[in-house]
């Protein structure tokens, strides 16, 4: 059904994040069905391998994107998708509304491409430090998540925070000292990476209060 893992390595800053992102994207297919899938957003399509191969799949990004292009299937932006009303059952956008100046344009048009009863599926940060500047212009809480979306006309299925302290600040931490992990200090900081990976992935497990997540999990319906 699904294609392969896409490996993440231990020594990786992205490690928890990454591994926690795989298994709520599975969970979503497993549950859900579909048959007709657009990614708005898709940039390199690093999250391609993780959608049913069984699903037509469509990825969607704007002209200027810095990514490598392979994926991308139709080149617009979010605001105006060159597709009919009603055409697709799932819309999966993933790490993509806070690099939008107008985000509730870019959900009432995901709304529209969506047949009724269709699923959105969208990851929001709350927590992260900036990334793809200058296009990176908000963090969202769980109370305007579901004011934008509710707005924009969807139904929200599930809000679901997808870390607690330690994944949140472990991350950012590694991601930090990743700075340094070049030339003859490489070993050293990937081993360290690696290593904080295993205690924050065990803290987590002991305690995991949702204020301090780095991203909140969506699944938002076409009613």
């Amino acid at each position: 059904m699904f294609g392969a893992y896409k490996r993440i390595y231990l020594t990786s800053p992205s490690w928890l994040v990454k591994c926690i992102g795989q298994r709520e994207y599975r969970r979503y297919f497993t549950n859900y069905k579909s048959e007709r899938l657009l990614d708005i957003g898709c940039g390199s399509g690093e999250k391609r391998h993780i959608i049913p191969k069984e699903i037509k799949y469509t990825g969607v990004d704007h002209p200027d994107t810095a990514h490598n292009r392979s994926n991308i299937d139709i080149y617009c932006t979010a605001y105006a998708l060159p597709i009919s009303d009603n055409s697709y059952d799932s819309v999966f956008c993933s790490g993509v509304l806070e690099h939008l100046e107008e985000p509730e344009l870019a959900l009432r048009e995901a709304y529209r491409v969506l047949k009724l009863g269709g699923h959105a599926i969208y990851t929001v940060p709350l927590f992260w430090h900036l990334h793809e500047e200058p296009r990176d212009f908000y963090r969202y809480t769980k109370h305007g998540i579901r004011y934008l979306f509710e707005k924009a006309g969807f139904e929200i299925a599930e809000l679901k925070p997808l870390s607690g302290f330690w994944v949140t600040f472990g991350s950012e931490f590694n991601y930090y000292i990743n700075r340094f992990n070049k030339n003859v200090a490489k070993p050293f900081f990937s081993l360290l990476i690696a290593i904080n990976n295993l205690i924050f992935f065990l803290f987590e497990k002991i305690d995991s209060p949702e204020q301090w997540t780095w991203m909140y999990f969506v699944i938002a319906r076409k009613k």
